[in-house]
């Protein structure tokens, strides 16, 4: 019995004495409960007096000459432990090579076990532990009294290891991003200067490790380096990727390149697929950043830049006369955009129905969902024209599908968000039609996959397209559909704005699309009007991000959210924007920046996605403070003063 747990019972039963003069029951209670504690007190005496005598036995036998001459006998290091882990005999080079000559006797073995759990080391593998500047494999053996634990030295198949690991070979491929622009805004003698002076900066990266590159066609180069060097470059965030955006090309544009890269993989050539998928992922994610794939998993470094405008209508040419040959072989076509469609999504279906059915004389439908499409007033105004049979329902749609239906996908590329998902798996044949930046799982089955993420908007895309689709112009209706959703996504013309995009809304305007009956799309109603405001009234300001949080859920809570996200970058010093509101059990974050701050990364972080000024994220089975709380753990990560739009992210696909 300790002398503590001894004082402790001579002052309850002291209290139960002067208790007897006081208070009799009380007196009965005090002394029964100091009975009581004294017998607890005097087993665990006894059983602890008991383990002590067991294991001073046991160290006995494990220490007697018998029992010394077989632990010192074996030829690595090991200890003999008691029922409780604890360490009762050692032989002599456990002593000098784990414990550095000091005794071990009566210390827990998990102490020489790197953190690893006591379990672990009677697995096949046993457990991995670093001492004394060596690697050791420990392997544990069972016995009815306690069990033997052998330290294994296996230090110089550790380093092997470690070293073939760090040898294995990574491929990257580098692409110069705005080559073409270069090459058209500036004299011949200044863009092969520019030119050179990429490559420099490429082969002075290079030169950091011991790789190599080669140099092929369109400005692009291949890169093959050890898997110690991309560690250290990952560390880095890719420092390669700032040096090459002080390179100027002229005073608006800086040059940028993009990297894919491969490692892990089994061979040379698994890494170079892998680097080119990586690379493909990079440019569709806007270019000026790294892809690093590894297996499934890819992580992004970089995307600070804004995506430069290709100016070439070429491709948007190419891309109509493959679809106007898969039209044409179709039965019917389905129209859809993603979940929760706005007015972007809507007006680019109904332009694309218009070309379709009006220029390609195919019947063509939109699948939408009435009852949560953000885009209601737009519906309703094709529907008070008449043209309400255009719009169907999932169930509906699917009873018109067949073997030879061509499903056109607009606003996204993302088979998580669509409108609906049992249209796409009935879908023989798909077409994808968006700009927002590429996310890893993206809809890879597609039969024309017309990506372009330095678009404006999804209606930016499709005004362009169908002017190649078809003859006949679209009605006035149809052009303020699209127009309203360009006006939508550049914000009236403030964001994302290229010189194809106002060439489109010209085009719309042309067709009859009235500004002012676009407005009225966009109208809320008092009720909606006053959400907004008190969300902007009670947002908070962290790190240049201002955050709001709606307690309460509205009918058009969705639209609200997004516009005051809007009106939030308005504020001084605010280089995004962040509603979050609740649906059910869904916490809905709508994110907004004016470019400093790329929120794809951020809504990536959260399992969202979408452009670099506008993204959001759904999270499941979290209530609004939990998603709050890491959101802001994320932005706190980030350095906004240098507007580290591209902080690295892991994504698994």
């Amino acid at each position: 019995m300790t002398p503590l747990f001894l004082i402790l019972v001579i002052v309850m039963f002291t209290m139960a004495v002067i208790s007897f003069w006081w208070n009799k029951f009380v007196f009965i209670g005090e002394f029964l409960l100091s009975l009581s504690a004294l017998i607890v007190v005097g087993l665990s005496a006894l059983k602890l007096r008991h383990y002590v005598a067991q294991m001073f036995l046991n160290v006995v036998h494990a220490i007697d000459d018998e029992g010394r001459e077989k632990i010192e006998g074996i030829n690595c290091a090991v200890a003999v432990l008691g029922e409780k882990n604890e360490i009762i005999a050692v032989n002599k080079l456990f002593k000098e090579r784990i414990c550095s000559g000091e005794s071990p006797i009566g210390a827990n073995i998990t102490e020489y076990l790197d953190g690893s759990d006591f379990h672990v080391i009677f697995d096949e593998r046993g457990a991995d532990t670093r001492r004394n500047e060596k690697w050791y494999v420990a392997f544990g053996v069972k016995s009815s009294e306690g069990a033997l634990v052998y330290f294994i030295d296996n230090d110089e198949y550790k380093s092997n290891s470690d070293e073939y690991i760090a040898s294995r070979p990574v491929v990257a491929i580098v692409t110069f991003d705005n080559r073409e622009e270069l090459e058209r805004e500036t004299e011949e003698g200044k863009a092969s200067q520019i030119t050179v002076l990429v490559e420099q900066t490429i082969v002075k990266w290079v030169a950091s490790t011991t790789g190599f590159y080669k140099k092929i066609a369109g400005g692009r180069y291949v890169v093959v380096m050890e898997e110690r060097y991309i560690q250290k470059f990952m560390n880095e965030k890719f420092k390669v990727l700032e040096d090459i955006r002080e390179i100027k090309i002229n005073e608006r544009i800086n040059a940028t390149i993009s990297i894919g890269v491969g490692h892990g993989g089994s061979t040379y050539k698994e890494n170079e697929l892998w680097a080119r998928q990586a690379l493909e992922l990079a440019l569709g994610r806007g270019g000026d950043q790294v892809a690093v794939k590894k297996a499934e998993s890819y992580k992004f470094f970089g995307g600070v830049s804004k995506g430069v405008e290709k100016r070439d209508k070429v491709r948007t040419r190419v891309i109509a006369g493959t679809l106007i040959t898969h039209i044409k072989n179709s039965s019917n076509v389905i129209i859809m955009g993603h979940r929760y469609s706005d007015l972007d999504s809507v007006g680019a279906s109904i332009g694309m129905w218009s070309a379709v059915s009006k220029g390609l004389k195919k019947t063509a439908y939109i699948c939408i969902n009435r009852q949560q499409t953000l885009a209601k007033s737009l519906v309703a105004s094709f529907e008070k024209a008449g043209m309400e049979d255009i719009f169907k329902t999932e169930s509906e749609t699917i009873d018109l599908m067949d073997e030879h239906t061509l499903l056109i996908i607009v606003d996204t590329h993302s088979p998580n968000f669509l409108e609906s998902k049992a249209v796409y798996e009935a879908a023989e044949r798909i077409v994808v039609i968006d700009h927002h930046r590429m996310m890893v799982n993206h809809i890879d089955n597609a039969v024309v996959f017309y990506h372009e993420p330095y678009a404006s908007s999804a209606c930016e895309m499709t005004a362009e397209l169908i002017q190649y689709l078809s003859n006949e112009s679209p009605s006035r209706l149809e052009s303020e559909a699209m127009l309203s959703g360009i006006m939508l996504d550049t914000k009236n013309f403030v964001l994302r704005t290229g010189v194809r995009t106002f060439e489109a809304a010209a085009y719309l305007r042309k067709n009859g699309a009235d500004t002012v009956e676009v407005k009225r799309l966009f109208s809320n109603s008092i009720d909606t009007y006053k959400v907004k405001y008190k969300l902007v009234s009670e947002a908070e300001i962290f790190n240049y991000c201002a955050i709001a949080c709606a307690e309460e859920s509205t009918p058009d809570i969705r639209i609200v959210s997004a516009q005051a996200a809007d009106e939030l970058l308005g504020i001084e010093n605010v280089k995004a924007s962040f509603v979050m509101y609740k649906t059910g059990k869904t916490v809905n974050i709508s994110a907004r920046s004016l470019g400093d701050l790329n929120v794809q990364v951020i809504m990536e972080a959260l399992g969202g996605g979408g452009h670099q000024t506008m993204a959001a994220c759904q999270m499941e089975d979290v209530s609004i403070a939990e998603a709050r709380e890491r959101l802001v753990s994320i932005i706190d990560d980030l350095d906004l003063n240098k507007a580290a739009a591209g902080q690295s992210n892991s994504v698994t696909k």
